[in-house]
């Protein structure tokens, strides 16, 4: 199999993973909370998956990026600003600190969605800026 085709497949799965865990991780803001934190029941394994996607995702990614020579498109770099806006609100969102109200969790998981959304698009479209 070409190698190329290999981390390319991989980053498509880790990007699965991460839409998986991001659904289950945010349905615990709306089921069995307890005290304004997230319910903590399947907390250690929905934190593995979500840092091992993420963590493949940028492993890939920069394999990718080097395969290719570092050269990228315009929309890479919004891309990009949108990984880390939704890494940021991720982090906001799941922080274990009872100072943190559960409206603010969600509006967390809100940006955390769009920023996802916004990846999504600009993977999908990839816009050509003249």
């Amino acid at each position: 199999m070409d190698m190329h085709l290999l981390v390319k497949t991989t980053h498509l799965v880790a990007m699965a993973l991460l839409l998986v865990s991001f659904i289950l991780r945010g349905s615990t803001l709306f089921v069995g909370i307890q005290d304004q934190q997230p319910n903590l029941k399947a907390r250690k394994a929905m934190v593995g998956l979500q840092h091992l996607s993420l963590t493949l995702i940028i492993v890939t990614g920069v394999f990718l990026l080097a395969m290719k020579n570092f050269d990228v498109q315009p929309w890479f770099y919004a891309k990009v600003i949108l990984f880390f806006v939704l890494c940021s609100s991720l982090i906001k969102t799941y922080k274990q600190d009872n100072r943190i109200l559960l409206s603010q969790r969600r509006a967390g998981l809100l940006i955390g969605t769009v920023a996802l959304a916004g990846i999504l698009a600009l993977v999908m479209i990839k816009p050509v800026f003249a």
